[in-house]
């Protein structure tokens, strides 16, 4: 893995940047976020819109112009896309099926200086139990562009998952598809299914440290959170008989609910998750810090996994 390198929310600004001058059914529609600032869209200026701090507004807004035909791209806080909005997200954008692509930066606790205001925990519970809403969490920059070009070409709404600082690249895998999981590294005693960069980071190094003894590991990016890639997940959990699932998110309903959910349908599998306890974050401080207070870490991983085998061995 490289240091330190772009964050998707930069990624996701360029790539906006240059897709809209050459695709009149694109419409950029911003909250007063700032992320814009300085861009020149060029003879496409027109189609970018910053509504202020109008969120629901501009749920509204991006519904009415996917109804004429444009592919709006909605960019405001994640927290405030969840919650905020989200009646205006589920009654003209999903219930619809119209064809909006919701960019909610700063997720999970990658706004952790602003406190838990602007914390996002449950949006990923919020939105994948929207009828047609597809949920995607990119694990780094480039699996960002990627899944954002494909994302363009879903048929309905797309809410996409970004975070505020860079985070550092993933090593390379399969190519990157929508609704897909990545196998990033493979072995028959653990299966760690991650989601987001940190998460995934963390299950890499706990597949590291559990090698060192001699328990190989298998790790899966998932970043399509719906469609779930239960054929993958439940191909590895039938071979590993463990399954372990990393995420920056509230426990209840998120990630690791959805595999759990999912895998309790086809086979008699426990589910080991690791994420945020079911409290608010009453501290500020960086993503980082705030994710290894609340226990999301490569050793909480390494323990589970460890305690999760000596279960099975019983």
């Amino acid at each position: 893995m490289s240091e330190t390198t772009r964050a998707s929310r930069e990624v996701y600004r360029d790539l906006v940047a240059e897709l809209l001058p050459g695709d009149e059914r694109l419409v950029c529609l911003d909250s007063d976020t700032g992320l814009f600032g300085g861009v020149d869209f060029g003879a496409a200026r027109d189609r970018y819109v910053n509504l202020g701090i109008a969120e629901h507004t501009m749920m509204g807004t991006a519904a009415g112009l996917a109804k004429e035909g444009r592919r709006p791209l909605v960019n405001t806080m994640a927290a405030f896309a969840a919650s905020r909005a989200v009646e205006a997200v589920k009654i003209d954008i999903a219930m619809n099926g119209l064809p909006v692509l919701i960019a909610a930066t700063h997720s999970g606790v990658s706004a952790g200086h602003l406190g838990p205001t602007h914390h996002a925990l449950e949006d990923l519970a919020v939105m994948r139990t929207l009828p047609n809403m597809t949920v995607v969490a990119p694990g780094d920059a480039a699996t960002t562009e990627a899944l954002f070009r494909q994302a363009l070409a879903a048929p309905g709404p797309v809410y996409f998952r970004l975070g505020r600082g860079p985070t550092p690249d993933l090593p390379q895998g399969p190519p990157v598809r929508l609704g897909r999981a990545q196998v990033l590294r493979r072995g028959l005693d653990v299966t760690i299914a991650a989601c987001g960069p940190y998460p995934v980071l963390a299950a890499l190094e706990a597949a590291a440290l559990l090698g060192r003894d001699g328990i190989r590991a298998s790790v899966l990016h998932v970043h399509t959170v719906k469609p779930l890639d239960v054929a993958t997940l439940a191909a590895w959990a039938s071979a590993t008989g463990v399954v372990i699932t990393v995420e920056e998110h509230w426990a209840a309903a998120g990630f690791g609910a959805a595999v759990a959910e999912s895998l309790s349908e086809l086979m008699p599998i426990r589910v080991h998750r690791v994420a945020l306890p079911d409290a608010f974050v009453s501290v500020a401080g960086d993503q980082r810090h705030l994710l290894r207070r609340a226990g999301v870490t490569a050793a909480a991983v390494v323990e589970r996994a460890r305690s999760a085998l000596g279960q099975k061995d019983v």
